[in-house]
C-alpha cells in the first residue's frame, strides 16, 4: 500500500513540468499531499490563499498572482492526472519510484531547492544516495567527433575502474560515450531522461540502455512512464545531471549548448567543473575553451584528474603525471588493432552480448565482430557464454 504522500509527489510529477519553482515551493511548503488538496480545491473553487497564509505567512500581490498563473496550467493537466496508472506502468517494467526521505533518494538532488524533483522514476538498480555517493557527470556534443568520443569512454572506463557512477544523459555523441565506457568497464553508470523510463530515446541508443541496466547501472526520469521528452524537458533535466554528479566534465560542446547549461547548472550548486581542451581550430571544442577562459572550469585530460575534481580534499588526488608515465607507455590490449580494441569495449564481464549486439555497440559490422571475438578469444580476452560472449578478466603480469 503506498502512502498519501508518495501518491501526491507521483501525481505532482506529472501535474507540474519539471523545474516548477512555484510547485516546489507550494510542496515544500505545506507537504506534497496537502498541497495537491488545496489544488484540487483551488481550481473547483477558486483559490483559498488563507491556508497558505497560516503556515507562511502575509502573501504579497506578486505571489498571488505567481500561484494564480500556476494554477491555470495544473488546472488543465489535473483531470488526466492518475498516479495508481503510472506506478501500474512501472511495475511492468520492473521500475521503482523514489520519493525524498526513502534511504535510497539522491540527497544530493536537494541543492535544487524548490527546484528539485519530486520523486524519481528509476528502472535498473534504485539505490542512488549509494551509487552518486562517488559520482562525476560527463557530458558534451551529440555531434561529437571520434577525439571526443574516445576521450569520453577513456574517461568514463577510467571512472567506472576507480568504482565512480558516471552520469549522463543517454544523448548520441558524448553521453552515449560515457555510458559505454562505464558498461565496458562493468561499472555503474546513471542515464538521466528527459522522457519516461519506459521510452528509449533516442530510439538508436536502445541497445545501449538496456546494457546499462544489465550492466547494473540504472535509467531515471522525474516524469512518469509515457512521458514524451520535449525541448524543455530536455533543459531541465541539465540541472539534474549536474545535481547528481559530485563534479561535472564537458568533453565537448559547441559555443552554445546543452552542454554548457549543465556546466553552468553545476557551477551555480558550487559543483567542481572541468573541461576537456580540444584543437583550437575544432568548433566542437569553443564551449570548453570558452569554459575555461571564463575560469567556470579546469582543465581536465583524464579520469584520475577528474577523481581528483570530484573528491574530497587529500583523497582521489591525480597521481604524478611522471610517476605514473612508464604505467602508461603500454597496456596490455594496446597491441590489438581497432577493430578488435572496439569490440573488446563492447564486451562486459557479467552479461553475455550476443554477436550482433557486440557489433552495434562497437559500431562495426557483424563479420568484424566475428572476426574479432575469434581474436579476442585465442588472446584470452574473451569467451563464449551459450549464444553470447564475454569479457575475461586477464593477468597483465
Amino acid at each position: 500500500m503506498r502512502g498519501a504522500e508518495i501518491l501526491a509527489r507521483a501525481t505532482w510529477s506529472a501535474l507540474a513540468e519539471p523545474g516548477d519553482a512555484v510547485a516546489g515551493a507550494l510542496v515544500m511548503l505545506v507537504g506534497a499531499h496537502e498541497s495537491l488538496v488545496w489544488v484540487r480545491q483551488a481550481v473547483r473553487d477558486g483559490p483559498d490563499f488563507s491556508r497558505l497564509e497560516a503556515r507562511h505567512g502575509p502573501l504579497v500581490d506578486a505571489d498571488r498572482a505567481r500561484l494564480g498563473r500556476a494554477l491555470a496550467r495544473w488546472a488543465v493537466r489535473l483531470p488526466d492526472c492518475d498516479p495508481l496508472r503510472d506506478l501500474e506502468r512501472l511495475d511492468r517494467i520492473g521500475g521503482t519510484l523514489l520519493t525524498p526521505g526513502d534511504p535510497r533518494w539522491p540527497t544530493a538532488l536537494d541543492d535544487l531547492g524548490a527546484e528539485a524533483p519530486f520523486c524519481l522514476w528509476v528502472r535498473g538498480s534504485a539505490d542512488l544516495g549509494r551509487s552518486l555517493e562517488r559520482s562525476a557527470a560527463i557530458v558534451g556534443s551529440r555531434a561529437a567527433t571520434s577525439y571526443g568520443e574516445r576521450v569520453a569512454f577513456d574517461l568514463a572506463d577510467g571512472l567506472a575502474g576507480a568504482g565512480v557512477c558516471v552520469v549522463s544523459g543517454g544523448a548520441y555523441g558524448i553521453d552515449a560515450a560515457a555510458h559505454r565506457g562505464a558498461v565496458a568497464r562493468d561499472g555503474r553508470t546513471l542515464v538521466l531522461l528527459a522522457g519516461g523510463v519506459d521510452r528509449a530515446y533516442p530510439a538508436g541508443n536502445a541497445r545501449l540502455l538496456e546494457a546499462v541496466v544489465g550492466a547494473g547501472g540504472a535509467l531515471a526520469a522525474e516524469v512518469p512512464p509515457a512521458s514524451l521528452p520535449t525541448k524543455s524537458r530536455f533543459l531541465q533535466r541539465n540541472r539534474l545531471i549536474a545535481a547528481a554528479g559530485r563534479a561535472t566534465v564537458v568533453v565537448e560542446a559547441a559555443w552554445r549548448s546543452g552542454a554548457m547549461s549543465t556546466a553552468h547548472h553545476a557551477a551555480r550548486l558550487l559543483r567542481p567543473v572541468g573541461a576537456v581542451p580540444g584543437p583550437v581550430t575544432s568548433v566542437a571544442s569553443a564551449g570548453c575553451h570558452r569554459l575555461l577562459r571564463d575560469g567556470v572550469a579546469v582543465c581536465v585530460t583524464d579520469a584520475a584528474e577528474v577523481r581528483e575534481l570530484a573528491g574530497l580534499i587529500g583523497a582521489d588526488l591525480a597521481a604524478d603525471p611522471e610517476a605514473a608515465a612508464d604505467a602508461r607507455v603500454a597496456r596490455p590490449h594496446d597491441g590489438l588493432d581497432p577493430v578488435s580494441r572496439r569490440v573488446l569495449d563492447a564486451l562486459t564481464r557479467r552479461v553475455p552480448a550476443p554477436l550482433d549486439r557486440v557489433a552495434s555497440v562497437a559500431g562495426v559490422s557483424v563479420a568484424e565482430a566475428r572476426g574479432a571475438v575469434g581474436l579476442l578469444e585465442l588472446e584470452g580476452w574473451a569467451a563464449r557464454r551459450g549464444d553470447g560472449w564475454v569479457l575475461v578478466a586477464r593477468s597483465t603480469s
